[in-house]
């Protein structure tokens, strides 16, 4: 099954980096959701599995740290504050 997401959830592809899940493509049971996603950085399309996507940080919704992203990541963030 395809579903477009409307609007589209801005998340993190593992790997790939922050961008907008616009569509999912579920092929049942024993698969992964496919979440259709365009890269913020490039402009790629990736169709990123389940494992590998995160939604982002949103801090209305109390999101404040995403787990996902590498530590080093994070660590170089806190080190340039």
């Amino acid at each position: 099954m395809f579903t477009q997401l409307n609007p589209p959830l801005p998340v993190h592809v593992i790997d790939r980096g922050a961008g907008l899940a616009f569509a999912v493509i579920d092929y049942g049971l024993e698969h992964n959701l496919i979440w259709i996603t365009a890269i913020d950085a490039t402009g790629e399309i990736w169709c990123a599995p389940n494992p590998k996507v995160r939604l982002s940080e949103n801090w209305t919704a109390g999101r404040i740290v995403n787990p996902a992203r590498d530590s080093g990541q994070q660590e170089e963030s806190k080190e340039q504050e």
